[in-house]
């Protein structure tokens, strides 16, 4: 089952798509035919949200059945049946495109966040994303990254404190950056502090905070860093992570590594949907 707000959000994408009518299959196809598809897998990937993909038809067509061959978070080859659509035709293939667009996305998004996974397996650094998503997507970004083994990072502006550069800049420093933010939270709140040498890192480690973000730093200085932070609060490495060297960077002892390319460069999965009946 999709959520609410999923379900909002691809009502949109099939008002987006369809507008006031498709105009080819009104032509082509009776309403009242009934009709089959199979997903079929065109690559070698990581299978991610086959409940938006069985919800998109659903929203146009309640009796549309989709029956998935296989489950979330598994890595198929090409030529595998993911899923099959059954139901009215002209439903089907109004849906079609959208369905798809968020499918690929994201198992996209997934098999790219399980390579960074393998890649780290056997440290003790997770992987997670970021805030760089396709505005209106988040939801489904970050749905996929969890099932390609990944972890979310904040959701938003509203559920995590990230003090970051222009922010100490504005407030002066990083100590007056962390006062004025302890001194508006109304409630307990995670407070990370963004730092780009280890005199940053000494200074965020001495106003107590909970995550200390190293950013853009080499893999000796993160190093050190994490001596310098021992085990105090958690240590984030982000900015310049690349599949080629995130082994390197969870070496250095960091406990999270944070990777805007999860979301931000998809390469989505490839996928057809192809009626046979």
């Amino acid at each position: 089952m999709v959520s609410g707000p999923i379900k909002t959000l691809i009502k949109a994408a099939l008002a987006e798509d369809i507008g006031p009518g498709d105009i080819t299959t009104e032509a082509t196809v009776s309403p009242r035919r009934e009709g089959r598809a199979l997903a079929v897998a065109k690559g070698d990937f990581v299978v991610a949200g086959l409940d938006v993909f069985a919800a998109v038809f659903q929203a146009l067509d309640k009796k549309i059945r989709v029956t998935g061959r296989v489950t979330d978070g598994r890595r198929i080859k090409k030529g595998t049946v993911i899923a099959e659509v059954e139901g009215r035709l002209a439903a089907i293939l109004q849906a079609e495109r959208t369905a798809l667009n968020l499918f690929q996305r994201m198992s996209g998004i997934a098999t790219q966040t399980a390579r960074y996974v393998a890649a780290a397996r056997g440290t003790k650094a997770r992987i997670l994303d970021t805030r760089k998503t396709v505005p209106g997507l988040r939801l489904l970004d970050k749905m996929a990254v969890r099932l390609g083994g990944g972890a979310n990072h904040r959701f938003g502006l509203y559920d995590a404190v990230l003090i970051k550069d222009n922010h100490i800049e504005a407030a002066g420093g990083i100590a007056a950056a962390v006062a004025a933010q302890r001194r508006r939270l109304k409630k307990p709140a995670r407070i990370e502090v963004e730092t780009k040498n280890l005199r940053e890192v000494a200074e965020a480690l001495s106003c107590g905070v909970d995550v200390i973000m190293l950013d853009n730093m080499t893999c000796a200085a993160m190093k050190k860093a994490v001596g310098l932070v021992a085990g105090r609060a958690l240590v984030e490495a982000s900015g310049n992570v690349t599949l080629r060297r995130v082994r390197a960077i969870a070496a250095t002892g960091v406990d999270w590594i944070s990777v805007g390319e999860l979301t931000h460069s998809v390469r989505a999965a490839d996928i057809s949907l192809l009626v046979s009946g």
